[in-house]
């Protein structure tokens, strides 16, 4: 069983679910009530025509591609937020080069047991994979029944499985990022759609009413 620390942070599956649901239902709820405003159209009637200059009227008349439209945003601003968050708590604390230039010393120096207190010290994704090294070679080291091949292999499964343990929080979520992008632009590729029917319908309607 692996005893190998590993960097928690990031949005359950669960979690995720649920905000891309909040997300929708705010989309909705800002198409409704902001954009929706009476305030924002003539003589108060939301199914007339939005006040001159008046832009959130004027997006509601977009139609139920809109509050979509307004979900992807909220859904792309709200994971890259949390992809952010997680990814600054994953680079632990200090900088990066300042932390290898510390094991390193330690290292030269033969103080195993301090470079394994300088990770602890860390507490990021890069402090946990030198620290399972580090661990394991504080074992293997004395293990005379291993030569230095297997000692050397061994080495490098333990840093090939404290690394598989945390690439999965790494990327964690950056699947909800790209389809939201992807959606996004299919999303606004139906708007532009329907809104070209739209208007050769009213110039259609309009051409039949001149020849009448």
């Amino acid at each position: 069983m692996s005893t190998n620390q590993k960097t928690s942070g990031g949005f359950t599956s669960l979690v995720a679910t649920i905000a891309v649901a909040l997300c929708l239902v705010a989309g909705i709820l800002v198409y409704m009530y902001v954009l929706g405003n009476p305030d924002n159209f003539v003589g108060g009637d939301v199914e007339g025509e939005p006040k001159e200059g008046n832009f959130l009227g004027i997006a509601h008349k977009g139609g139920m591609i809109v509050p979509f439209l307004i979900a992807m945003n909220l859904i792309v601003l709200v994971f890259s937020i949390e992809r952010f968050v997680t990814l600054a708590k994953a680079g632990g604390k200090g900088r990066s080069d300042k932390f290898v230039q510390d094991i390193r010393e330690k290292l030269e120096n033969n103080q195993l047991a301090e470079a394994i207190a300088v990770c602890d010290e860390q507490k990021g994704s890069l402090a946990n994979v030198v620290r399972a090294g580090l661990v394991k070679f504080e074992s293997v080291a004395s293990d005379s029944s291993l030569d230095k091949d297997q000692k050397v292999e061994t080495m490098k499964k333990e840093l090939e499985e404290a690394t598989a343990l945390e690439l999965p929080m790494l990327s964690k979520n950056l699947g909800i990022l790209s389809t939201s992008a992807s959606i996004s632009t299919l999303i606004g590729l139906i708007g532009t759609v329907l809104g070209m029917i739209k208007a050769f319908a009213a110039m259609a309607g309009g051409a039949q009413i001149q020849r009448s």
